[in-house]
């Protein structure tokens, strides 16, 4: 029985003649990406900003302003309140009242009893309260995680390869990570430990795509050293494509299915991580290899002297 194959064998796909129109275009999406998170922010939850959240899912669709006038009313403090994975589901999120839990279960059902009465058969689905200073402590905590992350596993390919593996490697995760929050801050999606938990993943998934490339890069520097770099390159994600994509598709798909049929609650960690996988996968051929001719990178750049010594005696 003959297996199926997504990718044929012997691809000789020249992925290094678009080396620097995709490298431009990634720069310019980073940036703008970047330039969205200054401008707008991040839409942080209750995790990371302290206060009161209630989930809702309302019969029908209504009007947010009213909805929003209609909380206000009840001298709660200033309400924030958007969709929340549907036209019928509300975030309505609130500053944590003064009065410590008792006094925040009294807001919880003061809402909960509003929206029974003006919204009939609405349902409130959670109830989360963080205080500031634990808000404070995870959005700090995540930021550290996230970083030492990136710095972690820069060092650790400087280890096992070479310093300009390493420098590939941090700026494919910097492009990834960027990509996710830009996304995240122009669509307005609720940023919460879940969020940090896929960003996380995203950072461990490049970091695993591009170990595998960089490998059969460096194997092939050590067995074609008369090979032009860029040929070289496309050797080697030629030889690493097939893996790179059923990898990627298979998890696609699981994710796929998880943001069709998947829970609200995971939303957020379901979307970053599809959207994570995605520009990874582009990253890792375009980025992380691209980076490697920009910084100088030769077949015979790790070579040992008398190595290099050896070979120009064998071409002389």
């Amino acid at each position: 029985m003959k297996l199926l194959k997504l990718i044929p064998d012997h691809t000789n796909i020249d992925f290094m003649r678009w080396r620097n129109v995709a490298l431009t275009l990634s720069i310019l999406v980073t940036i703008a990406s970047l330039a969205i998170v200054g401008i707008r922010g991040l839409n942080l939850g209750v995790d990371f900003v302290g206060g009161q959240m209630i989930r809702a899912t309302f019969a029908q669709k209504v009007d947010v302003e009213q909805l929003r006038s209609d909380v206000d009313r009840m001298h709660l403090g200033e309400a924030s309140i958007q969709e929340s994975g549907g036209p019928k589901s509300y975030q309505i999120r609130l500053p944590k009242p003064d009065g410590g839990e008792a006094a925040a279960n009294r807001a919880a059902s003061q809402v909960r009893a509003m929206l029974a009465q003006k919204y009939p058969g609405s349902r409130v689905d959670a109830v989360e309260t963080v205080s500031g200073k634990v808000s404070e402590e995870l959005a700090t905590d995540g930021a550290l995680s996230i970083g030492l992350a990136m710095l972690g596993i820069a060092i650790y390919i400087w280890l096992r390869f070479e310093w300009q593996f390493g420098v590939g490697a941090l700026v494919t995760l910097f492009h990834d990570v960027s990509m996710t929050l830009g996304f995240f801050s122009l669509t307005q999606l609720q940023v919460d430990l879940n969020v940090v938990a896929a960003i996380l993943t995203i950072v461990g998934y490049s970091l695993n795509d591009t170990v595998v490339i960089y490998d059969r890069i460096r194997e092939n520097l050590r067995k074609y050293r008369k090979m032009a770099i860029i040929p070289l390159l496309n050797l080697s994600l030629n030889e690493t494509l097939s893996r790179t994509m059923v990898t990627s598709l298979s998890i696609l798909l699981a994710l796929g299915m998880l943001l069709l049929l998947g829970p609200e609650v995971i939303f957020g960690l379901t979307i970053a991580i599809f959207l994570g996988i995605f520009v990874g996968t582009y990253s890792s051929i375009y980025i992380s290899a691209t980076v490697l001719v920009w910084l100088g990178v030769k077949p015979d750049s790790f070579l040992k002297p008398e190595e290099k010594e050896a070979a120009r005696a064998g071409a002389a």
